[in-house]
C-alpha cells in the first residue's frame, strides 16, 4: 500500500533568499550522498523560470534489499518552477531507476509565510510506492521512515547554505523590486547551472546515448 508523507518547514529567511539559495544548496555538510548534478533545461516562460536537473545520489540499501537492488547509486530528476510575481518556488522530484522496487515522488512549495513575515514556509508532500508483490507494504514502510529521516538532513543542509549566503547582518528588507528579483533569481540559477555542469558527470548523455 502506498504511503503518503507531509511536512511543513519554516525557514528564517525571506522568499527571495530561499529562491536564490535553492540553486546552490549543494554541496553542504549533509549532502555527501549527492554525487553530481546537471542542469539539462532552463528557460523563462511567461515570466516564470522553468528548470530540470538530473541529480545522482548514492543510496546504500539494507541487506534485505540487495536481492532487488544491484547498485547503490540512483538518478533523480528534479523539475522546478519559480514564479517571482507570486513568490512561489515549486519543485517536483522523482527517482528514475528501480521504480518497481520503490518509487518516490516529492512535491515542495516554497512561499512567503503569512503568519511569520520575512520568513519562508516549505510545504513538502511525498508519495512512496512499491510494486514488489508480497514485500510492497514492508518496502513502503521502510521508504517512509528513511525519507522522513532524510528530510531532517535536507532541511539542516539547506539552512547551512542559507546561513552562509545570508548572514544576519546582510538580511535585506522584505520588499523588493520585481524586476530586480527576477534578474537575481535568473543570475543565481545561471551561475549554479554553470557550476553544476563543470562538476557533474555526463548523466544526461548516458541516459540518452543516441543523442549527440
Amino acid at each position: 500500500m502506498p504511503r503518503y508523507f507531509e511536512a511543513t518547514t519554516i525557514f528564517n529567511f525571506t522568499w527571495d533568499q530561499v529562491a536564490r539559495a535553492f540553486w546552490q544548496k549543494y554541496p553542504n555538510p549533509n549532502s555527501k550522498h549527492v554525487l553530481t548534478e546537471d542542469t539539462v533545461i532552463r528557460e523563462v516562460r511567461s515570466g516564470k523560470l522553468f528548470s530540470k536537473r538530473l541529480i545522482r545520489k548514492t543510496n546504500p540499501s539494507p541487506k534485505w534489499a540487495e536481492h532487488f537492488i544491484t547498485t547503490k547509486n540512483v538518478n533523480i530528476v528534479e523539475e522546478s518552477i519559480v514564479d517571482p510575481k507570486n513568490k512561489t518556488l515549486t519543485t517536483y522530484t522523482r527517482n528514475l531507476g528501480y521504480l518497481k522496487v520503490m518509487s518516490i515522488t516529492e512535491k515542495v512549495i516554497y512561499k512567503e509565510s503569512e503568519e511569520h513575515p520575512g520568513k519562508t514556509i516549505a510545504i513538502r508532500s511525498a508519495w512512496i510506492d512499491s510494486q514488489i508483490k508480497g514485500f510492497g507494504r514492508a518496502i513502503c514502510a521502510f521508504g517512509y521512515e528513511r525519507f522522513k529521516k532524510n528530510c531532517n538532513k535536507m532541511v539542516g543542509g539547506f539552512n547551512y547554505v542559507l546561513a552562509n549566503m545570508f548572514p544576519p547582518h546582510t538580511i535585506p528588507p522584505a520588499t523588493h523590486n520585481l524586476a530586480t528579483t527576477k534578474s537575481k533569481l535568473k543570475d543565481a540559477a545561471k551561475n549554479a547551472s554553470e557550476l553544476a555542469k563543470a562538476k557533474a558527470a555526463p548523466i544526461y548523455a548516458s541516459l540518452h546515448p543516441n543523442q549527440s
